[in-house]
């Protein structure tokens, strides 16, 4: 990869001009794109391999782009083209069926779309993070019940309904994310969605112990965005955004490095 480089994905924008090949799309679109920007067999990362949307235009490759449906605006269809598309992926894909146990460790920007995704899908949704200042938020967006680490042992509170069938993890702490791994129950699996280069010290035995796995889980297709949208939509699914204008990026990413967001930052054109 080149630098300088654009940076910027969850990218919603208006279809300007097309390429003489490219079928399917028509001038006046509404369309998004996410982490995964299309093309060929490896993602092309927007924002990273691939300039991004922090930026009035943006080229994009036909199979990278979302179609974003009415009933949705830019700015809260934005965080779902790849947080969205990533949790509700994650979800979707897991062993978790209606009624299981579901805990979603992190209360951020990826958290508070989990739980919210887990309740409607029907699961037996907890909610884990450090303190009791996102515990009334947790239960509003939809978790059974809140579990602080700081003060309770998450591990045992889910093994006392008989272990978690899936653990999302989605809070970039590789420790944290481990002490919650003997919360699952026999045959469960712990999902990892949150980057981080921190070590997850989890011994061969827990695996061993009720064949449980651990696995990792990132932004899909196009298609997998389009499907996010129109599930979120139905069941009233909505991200906690603050919107900026693009002159004030700079500022926004100061407050998301520094986590005072809640929870996504939006810019707006």
């Amino acid at each position: 990869m080149a630098y300088p480089r654009i940076p910027g994905h969850e990218v919603i924008g208006v279809i300007r001009a097309l390429g003489d090949e490219v079928a399917g799309w028509k001038i006046g679109d509404r369309v998004g794109v996410g982490w995964n920007g299309g093309h060929g067999i490896d993602p092309e990362v927007i924002g990273l391999v691939l300039e991004g949307g922090y930026a009035e235009y943006m080229v994009a490759y036909a199979n990278g782009m979302a179609q974003i449906p009415a009933g949705i605006s830019s700015e809260e269809a934005a965080p779902l083209v790849c947080a969205g598309v990533t949790t509700f992926g994650a979800l979707k894909n897991s062993a978790a069926r209606f009624g299981d146990v579901v805990a979603v460790q992190g209360i951020g920007g990826l958290g508070h779309l989990a739980i919210q995704y887990a309740h409607h899908a029907g699961f037996y949704t907890m909610a884990v993070s450090r303190g009791q200042d996102k515990k009334a938020l947790s239960l509003e967006l939809g978790a059974h019940r809140y579990i602080d680490a700081d003060s309770e042992d998450a591990s045992a509170l889910l093994k006392e309904l008989g272990g978690a069938r899936v653990i999302l993890a989605t809070a970039s702490n590789g420790k944290a994310i481990a002490d919650l791994f003997d919360g699952l129950g026999p045959v469960g699996e712990m999902v990892v969605v949150a980057g981080t280069g921190e070590p997850m010290p989890i011994a061969p035995t827990q695996l061993l112990n009720g064949r449980r796995r651990l696995r990792a889980w990132t932004a899909g297709q196009a298609k997998d965005s389009e499907d996010t949208i129109q599930f979120s939509i139905r069941a009233g699914v909505h991200p906690m955004i603050e919107t900026f204008s693009l002159e004030e990026a700079p500022k926004a990413f100061e407050r998301m490095m520094s986590s005072k967001v809640r929870f996504r930052a939006v810019l707006t054109m």
